[in-house]
């Protein structure tokens, strides 16, 4: 079969076209704390809302109600009654304050937390976070986050001209949160048996996983459930209270994961992915570049000699339209057998095929029925 495939790349900036060759990752062992997880252990998302002191100026503008009530709610707290129609200070600005809690944290332990701003304010450098209540979505306080915030940019603006670099209403404060409640994560239930779930479900390599673990251990331990889970019981000889000496030596067997054959494009910024060993059957591709250029001038039409002048006398413009067709030296490529598509990119390559034609050309393979994979457009 042959493909003609007809573009305009001289059209198109050149972008990256990264080639990931997946020989080594498809025919690899990996390690069962690398290619999956235990059931439980899972971060903690965190969220509060705070106020950022000591901005110059920067902060919410007077017209922010939120923050002037925020400021007087603070204020209440010291013996200070004040309306928040009598807070006129920007050197405020409201904030939300995220945090990421590790499936295990002990009191006293240290987070790294992201200031936000919810309001008009224009900057954050050189603000100091309040101590501000961190709550999980049970609505229990897990942490308490203050500090001195880390701002990488900055925006300066005067008489209408702006000169800002990154962005400056978003920070950092590392170690800034501290842990008041203690969390773990609970890998073993109640029937004395743990789940292990793949981050890539498939079902052979899930079977894979549960082979492997009853070879290890010498007994049936391990049953896939489904595709991405597999359910193991813990041994006789590993009582619950050595559940962790069982995880360590269960993280550490390695299997070989099946990977399904996949082409990962993004049009947006010309990127082919692909694994090494992805098969294309023999196909011939046929590939051209057609160029039309229109240019379009427009002349004006002036009379020479105006002997009676009338309302049928006037200055025409007329255009001029010139149409220029080019077309380049048509390539053809025929692959043998069953190549791969590292193998494909290459000979494109040598044609001097740009990434955004090579998206082209897989695409009509696939069309075509001789690319044994999955095509994934991003």
């Amino acid at each position: 079969m042959t493909l003609r495939l007809a573009t305009r790349s001289g059209l198109l900036a050149p972008l990256l076209s990264l080639l990931l060759s997946g020989a080594a990752l498809a025919g690899g062992e990996g390690r069962l704390k690398d290619i999956g997880r235990i059931d439980g252990w899972r971060s903690n998302q965190l969220v509060g809302y705070g106020l950022v002191t000591g901005l110059a100026g920067t902060g919410d503008s007077l017209r922010n109600k939120t923050t002037r009530q925020s400021l007087a709610n603070l204020l209440s707290r010291f013996d200070m009654t004040i309306s928040s129609d009598q807070v006129q200070s920007r050197n405020v600005a409201a904030v939300m304050v995220t945090a990421a809690l590790p499936p295990v944290a002990n009191v006293g332990d240290r987070l790294d937390v992201a200031v936000t701003s919810v309001g008009e304010a224009r900057s954050l450098l050189g603000g100091v976070l309040l101590m501000t209540p961190l709550k999980g979505p049970d609505g229990r306080v897990y942490a308490l986050a203050q500090g001195a915030l880390s701002v990488g940019g900055y925006k300066v603006d005067l008489n209408g001209n702006v000169v800002q670099k990154n962005h400056p209403t978003v920070g950092m404060i590392t170690g800034g949160a501290n842990v008041e409640a203690a969390v773990a994560a609970r890998a073993m239930r109640d029937d004395r048996s743990v789940r292990y779930v793949l981050s890539d479900p498939d079902y052979t390599t899930a079977n894979r996983v549960a082979e492997a673990i009853n070879h290890n251990f010498g007994q049936p331990l391990a049953i896939a459930t489904d595709g991405g889970t597999v359910a193991i019981t813990l041994p006789a000889d590993y009582p619950p209270q050595r559940i962790v000496p069982f995880l360590t030596r269960l993280e550490s067997l390695t299997v070989l994961p099946d990977r399904r054959a996949r082409i990962v494009i993004n049009e947006r910024t010309g990127v082919v992915a692909a694994g090494g060993d992805v098969r294309i059957d023999q196909i011939t591709v046929t590939h051209g570049e057609l160029k039309v250029t229109i240019v379009t001038d427009t002349l004006v039409s002036q009379p020479l000699l105006l002997v009676q002048p009338g309302p049928g006398v006037r200055t025409e413009l007329v255009p001029r339209t010139r149409i220029d067709v080019q077309e380049d030296a048509v390539g053809i490529l025929q692959t043998q057998g069953s190549n791969t598509v590292s193998e494909l990119v290459q000979a494109l390559g040598k044609m001097k095929v740009s990434p955004r034609d090579m998206i082209s050309i897989l695409q009509a393979i696939k069309a075509a029925g001789a690319l044994r994979a999955e095509l994934i457009i991003q």
